[in-house]
């Protein structure tokens, strides 16, 4: 298994809707931080996130969290 790639070094911070998302983990997707099935072959997988009402949501982009998909202050000690 490949490890994932750093897609920012700060959070990515978004208005959401209720309903159900999958969470770039690999850090190759272009719809960043959405999947969009650039992990096909590095043996990681999206995180799928079921949000129950509209709110705003910081996703980690460090790849680094241990909440994923959610931002933990990970990013403040990726080099």
């Amino acid at each position: 298994m490949e490890k994932p790639q750093v897609a920012d070094r700060k959070p990515c911070v978004l208005a959401v809707e209720a309903g159900t998302y999958y969470w770039c983990a690999c850090g190759r997707s272009k719809t960043h931080p959405y999947c969009d099935g650039s992990h096909q072959g590095t043996g990681l997988l999206p995180v799928e996130v079921k949000i129950a009402a509209a709110q705003k949501a910081a996703f980690c982009a460090c790849k680094q969290t241990k909440t994923p998909p959610f931002c933990d202050g990970s990013h403040k000690t990726v080099l």
